[in-house]
């Protein structure tokens, strides 16, 4: 799969402008994002990719301009690229370290994990990624099952894993993703995680005690029951993917789910949120 690159310069630089600007791309199908002091690089699949989409638009901040510029990136050539300018080793909540095999650490953490990334399907580098991690620390997972949705790289479910989980099923719609976190569960010695091609369609027999839900906003209110149909009672839901601003309509979509809002993680303006299943 080839993907194409667009460079996003905001002017005056504005973190907050650049966010927003983010989220809205997010909505357009681009699934990777890399934080730059004069904007940000949005990459997308070359199928996927429409000019005038992008041209559409705005800024939603007044007094922000903004420019692009468009470059088709070789796929062959991708993870020397992230390997070498972007992926460095990250500590989340002292306990946990995400690496690529590249890389060493000083002191061996209590949960090692070592990912290589074929793009920014969570690398632990991104808020929401983070604030999900922090989460996964916060629970005890021994013999629980795992829903790890829109899995990317696997990172949520390989630390599951590694806190003790029963079983834990990773999906997402990408096949490079999916490719990529069968690679990194055996890169962690990962044998109770099984990764699946595909979305919501997919959730159907099976049920999870725990499910972590990493995607965006529009996706999330569209599956929203979907969830909540294979959550047993009882059962945890950690939702993230978008900001502080969208917690009111998709609190109202989860309590009409049957879910209750128990607490959430702000890094920022990203947002993550942890629920229940009504028994």
């Amino acid at each position: 799969m080839k993907y194409t690159k667009v460079t996003i310069k905001v002017s005056p630089e504005n973190p907050v402008a650049s966010e927003l600007m983010i989220a809205q791309m997010g909505e357009m199908g681009y699934d990777s994002f890399v934080e730059q002091e004069t904007g940000f690089e949005a990459y997308i699949p070359s199928g996927d990719f429409n000019e005038d989409l992008l041209k559409t638009m705005e800024c939603p901040i007044e007094g922000i301009t903004f420019t692009y510029d468009i470059e088709n990136i070789a796929d062959q050539n991708w993870n020397k690229e992230w390997e070498e300018n972007y992926f460095q080793p990250i500590v989340i909540g002292e306990k946990c370290v995400i690496r690529s095999s590249n890389h060493q650490v000083e002191h061996a953490p209590e949960y090692d994990i070592v990912i290589n990334p074929q793009m920014s399907f969570g690398t632990g580098h991104h808020a929401t990624t983070s604030l999900m991690v922090q989460y996964i620390l916060e629970q005890d997972l021994a013999n629980k099952t795992i829903l790890d949705m829109g899995c990317g790289t696997a990172i949520l479910g390989i630390l599951c894993s590694m806190r003790g989980a029963k079983q834990v099923t990773g999906i997402d719609i990408d096949e490079w993703a999916y490719n990529n976190a069968i690679e990194n569960l055996a890169l962690n010695n990962i044998s109770n995680m099984e990764i699946k091609l595909g979305g919501a369609g997919l959730l159907v027999d099976e049920t999870y005690d725990v499910i972590f839900a990493n995607i965006n906003r529009n996706i999330l209110l569209n599956d929203m029951a979907a969830y909540a149909n294979v959550l047993k009672s009882e059962g945890l839901i950690f939702f993230s993917g978008f900001y502080q601003e969208d917690v009111e309509v998709l609190d109202k979509a989860a309590q009409k789910n049957g879910l209750k809002i128990l607490s959430q993680k702000t890094e920022n303006n990203w947002v993550a949120v942890a629920y229940i299943k009504a028994g």
